[in-house]
């Protein structure tokens, strides 16, 4: 059986994250323009996360963590288009983190009210009565400290380079101050903390089992579905055993669980040579910030 040239693999990766097969949409190109380096840069702990392709893991696995709780679940259900397009809230997902991650000042606080004002109109009450508002500080605690932990483990287990985590957390309050995200936590330790309170309000229903049943598999082009899977147990195996449960997910034996790392990792270094060292959004970012630091060194010089 022929195997598809890394080209074609390179190609469908970058299509299914950010819907460009070049992995240059119109907001990643829009990186190249002047402005500052942005909030962190070349050498920070976010980049060193977000720059891994360890985050194909962490982002499932934090889709599947804020679906235990029914406040956020509901506002997905009630107002997203998940179902009928998963990639378009994906590559959605993918621009804010990317944007945010990589784009100037300017353009991550672009981003930022991006979101709030589409989260301006999603509000409700759940089953249970209870009202909801995507905007509500606590809520977007949930969903930071949710993103912030995946992605921070699934770069422990996978990430080929080391992860300052403390700096990473550190890092991602920035992003979920800007948001309005109730008193982000700003050390590992703070976030294992903030991670434990949240416990009690989680729940593991049948709305929470159906996206997570949607999750194991949702409707991605054939093609891709093996590689997805392989990510997705990964993302599971990344839960500790309580959340595993309440999502009414059965762990496998542990030889299994060792396989599926195997694989998985050897996954993401496959991807890793396909796709090159560096993603086409850090690329703009560090020319964009080599052009600003090059027009302040001009604007010093004497004339």
């Amino acid at each position: 059986m022929a195997l598809p040239r890394s080209d074609a693999v390179a190609s469908t990766a970058r299509r299914l994250l950010s819907g460009s097969p070049d992995g240059r949409p119109g907001w990643v190109r829009a990186l190249d323009k002047p402005g500052d380096p942005g909030w962190f840069g070349a050498g920070s702990a976010v980049w060193a996360v977000h720059g891994s392709l360890a985050t194909l893991v962490g982002g499932v696995r934090a889709l599947l963590l804020q679906a235990a709780h029914p406040l956020a679940l509901a506002g997905v259900l009630d107002h997203s288009d998940y179902r009928e397009d998963p990639l378009g809230r994906l590559q959605r997902t993918n621009m804010f983190i990317t944007t945010t991650t990589y784009g100037s000042t300017e353009q991550a606080l672009g981003a930022v009210r991006l979101v709030r004002t589409v989260h301006g109109s999603v509000v409700g009450n759940a089953p249970d009565g209870r009202a909801y508002a995507a905007n509500d500080p606590h809520l977007l605690a949930w969903v930071h400290v949710a993103l912030t932990d995946s992605m921070l483990r699934a770069a422990q287990r996978y990430s080929t380079t080391p992860v300052d985590a403390d700096a990473y957390v550190a890092g991602m309050a920035v992003v979920a101050d800007a948001l309005g995200a109730e008193d982000p936590p700003r050390t590992e330790a703070e976030l294992a903390a903030r991670l434990s309170a949240f416990g009690p309000e989680l729940v593991g229903d049948e709305r929470t089992r159906e996206v997570v049943a949607f999750l194991r598999r949702p409707p991605l082009p054939v093609a891709t579905l093996p590689v997805y899977t392989v990510l997705e147990r990964a993302a599971e195996d990344l839960l500790d055993e309580p959340t595993a449960a309440l999502l009414g997910l059965r762990r496998p034996p542990g030889v299994v669980r060792a396989a599926q790392r195997q694989t998985t990792a050897a996954l993401l270094g496959a991807l890793g040579v396909v796709l090159g060292p560096s993603s086409p959004a850090e690329r703009a970012s560090l020319v964009r910030a080599a052009q600003w630091r090059a027009a302040r060194l001009d604007a010093r010089a004497p004339s």
